[in-house]
């Protein structure tokens, strides 16, 4: 079996006295696993750095074997990426989140949005807003996606403020009104409401707040799992007034 692929790294943990087990996130084999012999010398150790982009040859006997990486770097976005809090927490969080993915089932449309996240996670203009947009892609790929094009009342597609945390459906704020203290709020930014580049802070706290919830109650709660300390870090600087 062999196959060569794009993809970023996610982490890895050492494995014998010398090589190390790569988990990249790659294009068309999707969050994948394998041995890098020599993973720890000094000429792949900078390679091998969470957000870097690599071009891997995996080979092994069988399809269900661990398997062996090739790896080369193509984007090296870790030494500037290490610089900036903001992204080194969004990292973590990225990677614990794509570990609800099967593993090995290909999802190259969330690779590209998060290749584009990625390229912008130490930018605080640009990194809430799509580390949100990301959320809500994975949402989608994991079968809880929400439905923002409509009113869930009345069906009209304008004025959409609420998102209702039963069916992830939007709501009007005329339909929404009675009913606002048990429904999510639902930020400009997602349906084409902002104009500017960088929503307001409270506008990202909503967002997050939206895909949180949602991500809590549908994948981490069904895992026993809870939300990371670095996604709540990452939060607090993309929303505080000076990242």
């Amino acid at each position: 079996m062999q196959w060569t692929d794009d993809g970023i790294v996610l982490g890895v943990r050492k494995h014998g006295e010398s090589s190390v087990i790569l988990e990249a996130m790659t294009r068309d084999h999707g969050r994948h696993l394998g041995l890098v012999q020599g993973g720890r010398s000094k000429a792949l150790q900078p390679v091998l750095q969470p957000g870097n982009g690599v071009h891997v040859t995996w080979r092994a006997r069988l399809d269900e074997h661990l398997g062996l990486y090739h790896v080369e770097g193509t984007e090296m976005r870790a030494a500037h990426l290490m610089g900036s809090p903001l992204a080194l927490y969004g990292l973590a969080a990225l990677a614990h989140s794509l570990r609800a993915l099967p593993e090995r089932d290909p999802y190259p449309a969330l690779y590209e949005t998060l290749t584009i996240l990625v390229d912008h996670l130490d930018g605080p203009d640009l990194a809430p807003a799509l580390f949100v947009q990301f959320e809500l892609a994975l949402l989608a790929e994991l079968g809880f996606g929400l439905d923002l094009t409509a009113c869930a009342a009345t069906g009209r597609a304008d004025d959409l403020v609420y998102v209702s945390p039963r069916s992830g459906r939007a709501v009007s704020a005329g339909a929404g009104e009675p009913y606002k203290d048990r429904l999510l709020r639902l930020p400009g930014f997602l349906v084409g409401r902002t104009r500017d580049n960088r929503p307001k802070p409270e506008d990202i706290r909503a967002g997050f707040a939206l895909t949180g919830f949602f991500l809590h109650q549908n994948v981490f709660l069904e895992r026993g799992q809870t939300q990371l300390e670095e996604r709540a870090r990452f939060v607090a600087l993309a929303t505080a007034g000076d990242t």
